[in-house]
Formats: structure tokens, sequence, C-alpha cells
């Protein structure tokens, strides 16, 4: 449990999709997508991936009017899971994000999204565990509504 001083946090968030875990990981995937559907205003590919330009090694930047944060693709599964690491733009050290995907027998997903982190400012934690876990539950449920639209159209 994180005091607000030193120490791992950990936190996480979990939305239902109706949509298929092909059509959620295909948004999460494209950060092209992400200012149609999520809290983020702009997107841009700093480094494209080896091989995949949207896979390992990529530099993904989300900006939104007072943050720009840079994170890495660590690791791809495609329609399971996808990781990252935050490289800049908060006041965090050792960020590591797993957004994974669990399909239900229904055809529907459920996003799992855990993160861990340290405060780089001491006494500042239980701020970024309660900002963080805000976050992510809501880019959790953006991600799961902007799917299941994703997959209407589609199947149109």
């Amino acid at each position: 449990m994180d005091t607000g001083s030193t120490g791992r946090i950990a936190i996480s968030a979990t939305a239902r999709s109706r949509a298929p875990a092909d059509v959620v990981f295909g948004l999460l995937k494209d950060g092209a997508t992400w200012p149609s559907w999520s809290m983020f205003d702009a997107f841009e590919l700093e480094r494209p991936g080896s091989g995949d330009p949207l896979g390992i090694g990529a530099i993904r930047v989300f900006k939104t009017r007072v943050t720009k944060a840079r994170e890495e693709v660590v690791e791809l599964i495609d329609d399971v899971q996808l990781s990252y690491v935050l490289l800049s733009g908060l006041p965090m050290k050792n960020y590591r994000a797993d957004v994974a995907l669990e399909p239900m027998p229904d055809g529907s997903t459920l996003i799992h999204w855990r993160a861990r982190f340290d405060a780089k400012v001491i006494g500042t934690g239980w701020f970024w565990r309660m900002f963080m876990t805000n976050a992510l539950s809501t880019v959790s449920r953006q991600l799961a509504v902007a799917a299941e639209r994703a997959s209407v159209a589609r199947s149109q």
C-alpha cells in the first residue's frame, strides 16, 4: 500500500466491451485513432517499431492540453496484450502498463489495464495513485465504447 512516500504503486481498471478482442486491440494498438475516442487531443508516432511500425520499440506520444506523455511499446501479443513503459511526460518513474484483453464466450471482451510505478516526488504517491486510477478507468471505458462503435460499423 502506498503511504504517499516512496514505494511501488499498483493500479488497475477493467471495462467490458461488446466488441470482439480483435476490434478492441486494433484501436488500442493504433495510437492515431486515440484522439477520436479518448481523452487525448493528439497523437504522434515519434519512432516506428522494428518490423511493425506500431509494434515493439514504437515510441508513441499522446498529448492533452496539459500533458505530453511519451511511451514505448515493450510487449505486443496480437489481440491479447499491449504493454508499454512511460519514457517522459509525467512525474513518475519505472512506469509500466499492461493492457490485457480477455475474450468472453458471448463475443465481448474484458479490458484489464494494469500499471505499476513510483512517484518521482516523495509525498505525492497518494495523488498519482488517485489521478492514474481515474485516467485508466476513463480510457478503458472510452476504448470499450469506441470498439463497440467500430464493431457495428464493420458489420454494416
